[in-house]
């Protein structure tokens, strides 16, 4: 029997789409860590440092370690039975190459910061990575004009004016763990953070998709990562995420929020 807080997921929410499939599968086994494992071994999922992959259970962080850092020196991926963790480990599996790119940022800076500081402050470049493994949203698009226009808060042009323009020029697919947990009860003013992969959109199979992403993504944050990369998208704003989303619900600028000039 799947574990009880996977069954309050709703899988034919748009937001899930590309990770529907392995998803469903996992979350209806009767042993779903297992399942991610073999999942994991299947695909030959490594870190940064190529060891293997696995999701161990959280009692198996050694106390004071940094999670982070236990995942780059061991491969093993501490995993609670949660929602949130769950959402995690999918990620890993649907973009591997992004999730091991940020745990060698994340790492690297672990590392540079032990041995100049154990104290110090986490840093600018593990909080972008943190912003990312938790809350990115991947717009792919090569119309640099729809890009800046949702840069410039300008929601209801964007998403109700010009519907049909983006559907067509965009394609969102969601990265953040986190942001993932709390749409499992979606409200309104929930947020991710855009990241922008300035490709043309590939129609076809949604794991060759996540693959171009994950390729192309990874190769972008080898360049480094500032909270600058990232501006802010109201979720269920995108086309079709939610019901009526007419002017009315543009219009909330609690949610819909100007750009700060």
């Amino acid at each position: 029997m799947s574990a009880e807080f996977l069954k309050t997921i709703d899988w034919s929410r748009p937001w899930l789409a590309h990770v529907r499939e392995i998803g469903e599968a996992i979350a209806s086994s009767a042993d779903w860590r297992a399942e991610l494992n073999r999942y994991a071994v299947q695909r030959g999922l490594c870190n940064h440092r190529n060891l293997p992959l696995r999701f161990i259970p959280q009692a198996e962080l050694p106390p004071g370690v940094a999670y982070e850092a236990h995942i780059s020196q061991t491969g093993g991926v501490p995993t609670r039975d949660n929602l949130h963790d769950f959402f995690n480990a999918l990620v890993w599996l649907t973009f591997p190459r992004i999730k091991a790119q940020l745990n060698a940022l994340q790492a690297k800076e672990i590392e540079r910061s032990a041995a100049k500081n154990p104290d110090a402050p986490r840093g600018k470049v593990r909080d972008a990575a943190t912003i990312f493994d938790e809350n990115a949203v991947l717009l792919v698009t090569s119309d640099q004009e729809l890009v800046a226009a949702l840069r410039s808060h300008e929601w209801l042009d964007t998403f109700h004016v010009r519907r049909d323009e983006f559907n067509r020029r965009c394609s969102i697919f969601l990265f953040g763990h986190a942001l993932m947990e709390k749409l499992v009860s979606p409200y309104k003013a929930i947020t991710g953070h855009i990241w922008v992969v300035s490709i043309e959109i590939v129609e076809g199979v949604v794991s060759d998709q996540c693959a171009l992403l994950d390729a192309q993504v990874s190769d972008q944050l080898q360049s480094g990562l500032t909270t600058k990369d990232f501006s802010p998208l109201p979720i269920l704003g995108v086309p079709d995420w939610c019901e009526l989303q007419d002017e009315i619900f543009y219009g909330d600028a609690m949610v819909f929020r100007p750009k700060r000039i």
